[in-house]
């Protein structure tokens, strides 16, 4: 129900009031602060733009923050916070409105869209305070410290994660940061940079990661597995235990990292993860690329890596470095545009630009730093343009379950769920049915059909089922989006009913919108 107009002017007033009184300078529209361009799987998924195009405006305290997020028109209106000064917990207090969802003593980007934290001027420190991502998308955080944040001991803030990103997130950009914690699990501290509960379209650039026991983690647990699709380069680890980062399951792209001692174990790929390892510098560390603490393998494809006084540990039962002579046990393909420094530059060319508080200066591809033009991030050029007809929400085949008719040799029901159109499943024979499947009830009212690149064009007649009753939603031909009545089921079959040549289906995805 909207509420009427006095009541959201009184609301909006109030909140002007809070911001006044907490250190939230407003402004008009404007340009956003100079964030150059982003690079990696943030350009995909229609691409990353933050706050671009909304407002700008300045905030001194976690509580501005806060304010500027619950002023807004909505939760998705753009939106670019400029932060200057230490944000701690005795200056974040909780904002409530309609179009945001905060919490005391933590930053909290909860069920929002549409925003770009960059700080400014003398610098931005979140000290001994993370910042919560949940349930948002198209994030861009830029050029801040966070630095101290503990799971345990007081205060305590965001599990202990510096920047933690979970519960159906998409599109976040981390960029020119410094993530810092002060020891381990046992002083307290948790993980710098963690995503877990159906986390995808992420990439980590240009940052420092330093002094804690654990770099950060890709999924909670061998079975959570939704989580994927993450790009880290030119950042940073210096002085990390372990999870540099830990992958479970997904797909990871990791280049032009500089990693200095790393002391007891570095990328660990587990519980199917894939991991492309190119051009980064290993230096005075242990076991930096592998399997660990698991039987649960993972997977790598390696190439121009330097390992400069590298230790490797025996294989174990639950051991598997890739070492002494790391070779590729998979292959990754990439679907976006990126330009690789030589690995022995890599130590001088992260130095120079990795971390908060350095100009935002980014390497140009041939080992030098340069200034970026000011400007917004914009979807990678290799990137195709946005479908119109794309079907809004998450796409609710990431993380479910899938079966059907029989399958074509190489072929894999789970390819139509993975987010990879370079994998796909085929009919044994020129029709068969494949179905999406969930753990209890779930609303579906859009389906999109994605055939690989070549086969476009084969799929002729389908029928729509609802594989819980048996009954047809609807049906057609040729893939692309297909609208069916809003339907809460627990398995959603697309049948083939006939086809010329042999249909591919690289994704079968599904929306509630």
């Amino acid at each position: 129900m909207r509420r009427p107009v006095a009541l959201r002017l009184n609301a909006a007033l109030a909140t002007m009031a809070l911001a006044a009184a907490t250190g939230l300078v407003m402004s008009m529209p404007e340009a956003s602060a100079a964030t150059g361009t982003a690079t990696g799987y943030v350009t995909q998924n229609g691409g990353t733009t933050g706050g671009a195009g909304g407002q700008t405006v300045r905030a001194t305290t976690g509580t501005a923050i806060h304010a500027a997020l619950c002023g807004r028109a909505s939760s998705s209106t753009p939106i670019t916070i400029e932060v200057e000064g230490t944000i701690n917990h005795g200056n974040t207090a909780k904002v409530s409105g309609d179009s945001c969802n905060t919490a005391a003593g933590v930053i909290e980007l909860k069920q929002i869209s549409n925003v770009t934290i960059v700080g400014v001027g003398s610098g931005a420190v979140f000290d001994q305070l993370g910042i919560h991502i949940r349930e948002s998308s198209n994030i861009i955080i830029q050029n801040v410290t966070v630095r101290n944040v503990k799971k345990s001991g007081s205060p305590t803030s965001n599990g202990g994660d510096a920047i933690g990103m979970e519960s159906d997130v998409r599109n976040v950009w981390v960029d020119h940061t410094t993530l810092e914690a002060s020891g381990g699990e046992s002083e307290g501290f948790d993980g710098l940079f963690d995503m877990k509960d159906n986390t995808q379209y992420v990439t980590l650039s240009y940052s420092i990661l330093r002094n804690s026991g654990r770099g950060g983690l890709v999924g909670s647990s061998e079975t959570e597995l939704s989580n994927g699709f993450i790009t880290y380069h030119h950042n940073l680890y210096e002085n990390i235990d372990s999870r540099t980062p830990l992958l479970r399951g997904g797909i990871a792209h990791i280049y032009n990292n500089y990693y200095v001692k790393l002391n007891e174990s570095g990328i660990n790929s587990r519980a199917g993860a894939r991991a492309k390892v190119d051009n980064n510098y290993f230096k005075d560390s242990k076991d930096v690329l592998g399997t660990f603490y698991t039987d649960a393998a993972g997977y790598w494809q390696v190439s121009g890596n330097t390992f400069d006084n590298v230790t490797w540990s025996s294989p174990g039962s639950e051991n598997n470095p890739a070492g002494p002579n790391p070779q590729s046990n998979t292959t990754v393909s990439i679907p976006y545009s990126y330009n690789l420094d030589a690995a022995s530059c890599v130590p001088d060319i992260v130095t120079q630009t990795a971390g908060a508080d350095k100009g935002l200066q980014v390497s140009n591809g041939n080992c030098s730093p340069q200034t970026p033009t000011p400007t917004t991030p914009t979807p990678d050029p290799t990137t195709p343009t946005p479908d119109p007809t794309q079907p809004s929400g998450i796409n609710l085949s990431i993380g479910a379950g899938s079966d059907g008719s029989g399958k074509a040799g190489g072929t894999s029901f789970g390819n139509v769920r993975d987010g990879d159109m370079s994998t796909y499943w085929s009919p044994a024979g020129s029709t068969g049915s494949i179905s999406i499947k969930w753990a209890s009830a779930t609303a579906v009212s859009r389906i999109k059909i994605r055939e690989t690149s070549g086969s476009e064009g084969s799929i002729g007649s389908w029928r729509v089922i609802n594989g819980d009753t048996g009954a047809v939603l609807t049906s057609g031909s040729g893939a692309g989006v297909i609208a069916v009545p809003r339907t809460s089921l627990s398995k959603i079959t697309f049948e083939i009913v006939s086809s010329t040549g042999t249909p591919k289906i690289a994704e079968y995805e599904t929306y509630a919108g």
